[in-house]
C-alpha cells in the first residue's frame, strides 16, 4: 500500500499530490490518501478521491497560520508545530501505517513524514524540495537574491549563499527534540527537513542544467548535514490539472483583444496580491486574479476580474504574462502553456525556480519590496511588449511536451515500494 500524505494547507501541495495519485491509479497501484487536513481539502472532494483525517484535523485557521509560519516565511528558530503538535501527528500517522499496511509514504511538505516513516521504518518519498537539492549547490546555481532578510540577514555573494544554505539547521529544533523523546532519526538541517529517502526532482535536465545521470548518482557520502541513504530523481514536470470549468465570464473575457495578465499569487497573504494589482494599474492591460482562499472582490473593476481558485493550466495558455511568486508548479504551469512569467519570490527555492527559467529567457525576478512600485509596472511592460520572452518559453514548452512528470513520478515510487525497505522501526 502507498499513502500519499499532502499538506492540504497549500493548494500546490495538495494539487501535485492528484496528480501522483491520479497515475498511480493508472497503473493498477493500491493507494490511500491521508491528511491532517486544511483549508484545501476541498481540493480533494472536487476530485472525488477517497482520503483520512489522520491526528487533529487543520481547520481554515490553523492552516494560514502554519503557512505564514513555514520555510522563508516564519522565524527560524520555530518548527512550524508545537511540540505537542509534532508529537501527535507523528504517532497517529505512524499507527496509519501500520493499520493500512502501507509499504512506501509519498508526501508534498507533511514534514511529521520524517519521523513517523521512521518510526514504522517505511521509506518517505518527497517531492515538495523542488528543484532547491544538493547538486544545485554544490555547483553553485542558486542566485544571490537582492535580499533574504528573514534567511541569511541580506545581500550575499553566490558562492556564500551556495556554501551557507545547506549548513543552515532552520525550523529542525522542534523535530530532533520529538525525534530524542522517540529514538528515531532526527532531522539534521534545513535541507534534510525538505529530503526524503527517495527524493523526486519535479523538473528536466535542460532547464537545471545539471543531467540525469548526475543528479541520480549524488548520494550524502558521510555528510552530516543529510540523512544517510538519501537519493535523488529527476522526473520531469509536476503541476496542477485542476478538474473545474474556466467560469463561462473569465473564458469570454479571455478572447477579447488585447493583452491579458495573469496575477496568480497562491500562499501568500492578500497584501501582496493588493500591491501588485495598484503596482500594475497603469500598465495597457487587462488583469485577472486568482484570490484563491482572500476575499478580493473590492479589487473589480473594469480592467480587473477576480475569481477565487481558477484551472490555472487552462488559464495560461491564453494570457500574455503571468505574475506569481514562482513556486516551482506555478512557473511550470506557464512554461507548459508557452506564457512568459514574472516571478516574485518570497524564499530561496522560489528564486531559484525563477532564475532557472529566467537564465532561458522566459521569466523574470522582482523582490517583494518592488512589488508594490512602478519598477513592476515597467517590467510587465517589457515583457509584455518582447516577443522573445513568449519564445523563450514556448521552447520550453516543447521540452516540456516530451516528458510525462506524473507518470515518471508513479513509476519511481512504484519501484520502491516493490524493494525491500532500508529503513528499520523504532
Amino acid at each position: 500500500m502507498i499513502c500519499l500524505l499532502p499538506n492540504c494547507a497549500y493548494l500546490s501541495e495538495t494539487t501535485r499530490m492528484l496528480e501522483i495519485h491520479r497515475a498511480l491509479r493508472e497503473r493498477g497501484a493500491a493507494v490511500r490518501i491521508a491528511t491532517h487536513g486544511g483549508v484545501h481539502e476541498s481540493a480533494l472532494r472536487a476530485a472525488g478521491v477517497e482520503y483520512d483525517l489522520v491526528g487533529q484535523p487543520m481547520n481554515a485557521e490553523r492552516s494560514a497560520a502554519f503557512v505564514r509560519s513555514a520555510v522563508g516565511l516564519g522565524p527560524v528558530d520555530q518548527s512550524m508545530y508545537t511540540d505537542d503538535e509534532l508529537r501527535s501527528y507523528v504517532l497517529a500517522e505512524a499507527d496509519y501505517f501500520s493499520a493500512n499496511r502501507v509499504t512506501v509514504a509519498v508526501t508534498g511538505f507533511t514534514l511529521t513524514a520524517l519521523l513517523s516513516t521512521r518510526l514504522a521504518g517505511i521509506p518517505l518519498v518527497t517531492e515538495h524540495a523542488g528543484s532547491f537539492v544538493p547538486p544545485v549547490f554544490e555547483r553553485g546555481l542558486v542566485p544571490a537574491p537582492g535580499s533574504l532578510p528573514r534567511l541569511l540577514g541580506g545581500t550575499l555573494p553566490r558562492w556564500a549563499i551556495n556554501c551557507a544554505i545547506p549548513r543552515l539547521r532552520y525550523h529542525c529544533a522542534g523535530f530532533n527534540r520529538i525525534a530524542a523523546e522517540l529514538g528515531v532519526e532526527g532531522v539534521p538541517s534545513l535541507l534534510a527537513l525538505l529530503l526524503g529517502d527517495l527524493t523526486l526532482v519535479p523538473e528536466i535536465p535542460q532547464v537545471v542544467g545539471i543531467s540525469a545521470p548526475d543528479m541520480a548518482a549524488w548520494r550524502p557520502r558521510g555528510r552530516s548535514r543529510y540523512r544517510q541513504g538519501t537519493t535523488l530523481r529527476y522526473t520531469g514536470p509536476l503541476y496542477a490539472h485542476l478538474d473545474i470549468p474556466v467560469p463561462e465570464r473569465v473564458a469570454s473575457s479571455l478572447h477579447l483583444p488585447g493583452p491579458v495578465i495573469y496575477v496568480a499569487l497562491t500562499s501568500t497573504g492578500p497584501e501582496l496580491i493588493r500591491d501588485v494589482i495598484g503596482a500594475l494599474a497603469g500598465v495597457d492591460a487587462r488583469i485577472l486574479v486568482a484570490a484563491t482562499v482572500h476575499d478580493l472582490a473590492d479589487l473589480a473593476s473594469d480592467r480587473v476580474m477576480v475569481e477565487s481558485v481558477l484551472p490555472s493550466h487552462l488559464v495560461m495558455p491564453h494570457v500574455d504574462l503571468a505574475v506569481v511568486t514562482g513556486g516551482q508548479g506555478s512557473m511550470q504551469t506557464a512554461m507548459a502553456s508557452g506564457t512568459p512569467a514574472l516571478g516574485i519570490p518570497l524564499h530561496s527555492e522560489q528564486d531559484l525556480n525563477v532564475a532557472l527559467l529566467e537564465r532561458h529567457g522566459a521569466a523574470h525576478r522582482i523582490p517583494p519590496r518592488h512589488a508594490g512600485t512602478a519598477k513592476l509596472a515597467t517590467l510587465a511592460r517589457l515583457m509584455l511588449a518582447d516577443d522573445r520572452y513568449r519564445q523563450a518559453a514556448q521552447r520550453i514548452q516543447r521540452l516540456y511536451d516530451d516528458v510525462d512528470g506524473p507518470a515518471r513520478a508513479a513509476e519511481a515510487i512504484l519501484q520502491l515500494a516493490t524493494a525491500p525497505s532500508p529503513i528499520q522501526g523504532r
